[in-house]
């Protein structure tokens, strides 16, 4: 059997999703109740049996370490693991300059694992795949370079990679961000993008990895540098993820992939979590996503009077929730949070141990942990108001940081 190492990229600062990465790394942010973003990525790999993996962290990496080391425990007595590697400075005295530095900096693992094949995958997606599929088309094309491609309308295509197919698999051009999607379209309704996931031969990547080491002009970015390295060498691939098949998967969810740079990003795939018939399901217990939630007692409503009923509707609800004679609507609720007499929560995304006092409303709003929303305070319902006091996103969406006091 083929020899594999994967790595998962978890350096980023994300910034795009300030104020609920300022103190914490990007693959750390919270997600979907008790999950943190990260856990998307390891669970694909973990389904897919290839249990040697590496988390390449760098910046605010504390809470992602604790995350991953108490969380991704696995068996050692076949050789799997999941383990952090912080920035070294092996190589000299900087941090990683780019995705492609992060792994040059880290070679020594590639060399001591001998692996015939290297996954490079992100870890800030949303979405369900199986691996081994990109793996076999990777192997079976010869390949030395196969990226995870998705289709996405042109209007969408902003911000992302461009892959143009060639004949067969190939890549007959990429093109990393172009400022302007609709141009590289031509009249085409949808482009492929790059989901940042990767599989090399190792020995290619290597030599990639070393060469553009040694070139002063490189930004040493997977995506900017490496990735049209092997398009010029015509070696490399694009692997169609709608095409991917996960056991336990509807049709509704066929394809869903996310990537949360935004807080709108961030707020709309939560709220896809949410739907009677949600575009990606939590529940699939065939393609499980793994995390390790804390220990709490389960989830109470209380209070069944005409005044006050705690109550919830279309929602998310974690462990250790006490909904206190309030009411919640389509809202995703992390473990711990206390809603009181007559509160109301409708569309939010509200973290661990947050407090919304009695009377309040909260409204389209994501509210990161141990927040205490004071009793009276209305959150989403005044925009003007909320734009003069809160971070508020492009589309309207109210964001409280981490420990936050509102008050009326």
């Amino acid at each position: 059997m083929a020899r594999v190492l994967s790595i998962v990229l978890a350096g980023g600062e994300g910034k795009r999703l300030l104020p609920l990465t300022l103190d914490r790394a990007k693959p750390a942010v919270p997600f979907g109740g008790h999950y943190r973003l990260i856990d998307f990525a390891l669970s694909n790999l973990a389904n897919a049996d290839l249990l040697k993996i590496v988390v390449l962290t760098q910046y605010k990496s504390h809470s992602l370490d604790l995350h991953v080391t108490r969380t991704w425990r696995l068996s050692t007595f076949l050789g799997s693991y999941v383990t952090p590697v912080p920035a070294q400075m092996r190589r000299g005295p900087s941090w990683f300059a780019g995705s492609a530095d992060a792994i040059y900096q880290n070679l020594n693992i590639v060399g001591d694992e001998r692996p015939d094949y290297v996954l490079v995958f992100g870890a800030d997606h949303i979405y369900r795949m199986d691996p081994r599929q990109m793996l076999a088309q990777h192997i079976e094309t010869g390949a030395s370079a196969t990226v995870a491609a998705r289709a996405l309308p042109v209007a969408q295509a902003r911000g992302f990679g461009i892959i143009e197919p060639g004949e067969g698999a190939k890549i007959s051009r990429f093109l990393e961000k172009p400022p302007d999607p609709e141009a590289v379209a031509a009249g085409k309704d949808s482009l492929y993008v790059s989901m940042g996931n990767y599989i090399f031969t190792a020995s290619a990547l290597v030599d990639a990895l070393r060469e553009d080491a040694q070139d002063s002009g490189s930004r040493h970015d997977m995506g900017g540098d490496i990735i049209p390295r092997f398009v010029e060498a015509g070696e490399a691939h694009y692997y169609d993820f709608g095409t991917n098949q996960v056991p336990g998967c509807t049709e509704l969810e066929k394809g869903y992939w996310r990537d949360v740079g935004t807080l709108d990003s961030y707020y709309e795939a939560s709220m896809d979590l949410v739907a009677v018939q949600p575009a990606f399901n939590l529940y699939n217990g065939d393609w499980p996503i793994f995390t390790s939630p804390p220990q709490l007692p389960p989830a109470k409503f209380v209070f069944e009077e005409p005044s006050r009923a705690g109550q919830a509707f279309n929602s998310i609800i974690s462990g250790g929730v006490i909904i206190s004679g309030g009411t919640v609507r389509r809202s995703v609720l992390s473990p711990g949070v206390l809603v009181e007499e007559g509160a109301l929560v409708e569309g939010s995304v509200l973290m661990d141990n947050v407090r919304i006092g009695q009377g309040a409303v909260v409204r389209n709003s994501i509210i990161d942990k141990n927040v205490f929303v004071e009793p009276g305070v209305r959150l989403g319902v005044e925009p003007e108001f909320d734009a003069s006091h809160h971070t508020v996103s492009a589309n309207g969406i109210v964001v409280i940081g981490k420990g936050e006091k509102v008050v009326a």
